[in-house]
């Protein structure tokens, strides 16, 4: 059975997206939960993996990190499972854009870091930061418009590039970042999706906090 390496459900995000695609696609496999910040946090996840860092996908003697190796690790095992968009030019398309996801968009992850337990005013919005958000609408809106075919999510039916935006949707609802209606009703479905209901359930179960999390940040709310 795979194993999933992950961190606090709280703040992770990048655990987030692969366990998200591998709940979603009803893929069984073994959670491990290494809390961060903690005092033998570091040693606890080089026994999983060469980068110190999550999340990890085992496969019987296979170590993958990073989080677009483990979806495309995964897409590869479960061909039968249409974690890519089946049409050659969506698929092309979500790739790029969850590339894209994966290197970039550093003022919004500096700004609104990933916090599922609490609501936080919204940010200054720097020109940066602005930037991002309106990249980010642009690349939703543009997916579910050329390759959406009136469904829900991005390409219609729940996709890895659901899963690498999934931990921006709770930036933008965490923030209460100012958003287009399209983007609004996106958000709506993502923040739905069973899959991550499951994990922000069990998020607020967690033990292990992080107290200086989001530090600057005007609490509004907090669920934890």
């Amino acid at each position: 059975m795979l194993k999933l390496v992950v961190a606090n459900k709280l703040y992770s995000s990048w655990s987030l997206r692969p366990w998200a695609l591998l709940k979603t696609f009803d893929l069984p496999f073994e959670e491990i939960t290494i809390p961060l910040r903690r005092p033998d946090s570091r040693e606890r996840l080089l026994e999983y993996s060469p980068s110190g860092k999550v999340p990890v996908l085992i496969d019987g003697d296979a170590i993958v990190w990073e989080s677009m190796a483990i979806i495309e690790t995964i897409a590869e095992a479960f061909p039968d499972r249409a974690i890519w968009p089946r049409d050659a030019k969506a698929r092309a398309h979500a790739r790029a854009i969850s590339n894209e996801m994966h290197s970039g968009f550093q003022a919004l992850r500096q700004a609104c870091p990933m916090h599922l337990g609490a609501r936080f005013a919204t940010p200054v919005l720097t020109d940066s930061l602005q930037a991002n958000i309106d990249r980010i609408e642009d690349i939703w809106s543009e997916a579910r418009n050329r390759f959406g075919g009136g469904g829900p999510y991005l390409y219609g039916a729940f996709t890895a590039a659901d899963a690498m935006y999934l931990p921006i949707v709770t930036r933008f609802e965490t923030y209460g970042v100012p958003v287009r209606e399209a983007t609004r009703a996106y958000m709506d479905t993502m923040l739905a999706l069973p899959a991550f209901v499951e994990w922000r359930t069990a998020a607020f179960k967690e033990e292990w906090r992080i107290p200086d999390y989001s530090m600057g940040h005007t609490l509004i709310e907090s669920y934890v």
